[in-house]
């Protein structure tokens, strides 16, 4: 036995249906597409959405609101976090290299520190923004808060 006697199981194919060749072929004439109508023409294409003259779901639903295309979204960070991750590792930086390699954010996201917590040890922070109560916090205790 080699590769070139390989065969499929018997029953495990079959020929494949040649539509448009003819009346001998057993599908001539409409070539499967019924007597008239949109669908048998030539070109024929439903559009995305298209439910058969019926109001479309992204038309019947309602649409509200407004969407800013400008909007920055930032992933919060409390200071109870950046409590305990100075209570594990003794650290004095945190920037967004730390941040992301102990798993609080991805590389590309932006970090707000919010002021959730007390933190009370002296690190300076870097981040993208802050809250007002996480900034008092971090320089009461000897702390720094860069913005990047």
């Amino acid at each position: 036995m080699n590769l070139s006697n390989l065969k499929p199981a018997v029953g495990a194919t079959r020929n494949e249906k040649r539509i448009g060749r003819g009346t001998g072929s057993g599908r001539g004439g409409t070539s499967t597409r019924g007597h008239k109508g949109q669908k048998s023409r030539s070109g024929y294409s439903k559009k995305s959405g298209f439910e058969g003259g019926q109001m479309p779901l992204q038309r019947r639903v309602p649409k509200f609101g407004f969407t800013n295309i400008n909007r920055v979204e930032y992933k919060g960070i409390n200071l109870d976090a950046l409590q305990s991750l100075t209570d594990k590792g003794s650290t004095t930086t945190m920037d967004v290299a730390y941040f992301v390699s102990n798993g609080l954010v991805s590389k590309n996201a932006k970090i707000k520190i919010l002021g959730r917590g007390e933190i009370t040890q002296a690190v300076e922070v870097h981040a993208h923004a802050f809250s007002k109560s996480a900034v008092e916090a971090i320089e009461k205790a000897g702390g720094k808060a860069v913005t990047l």
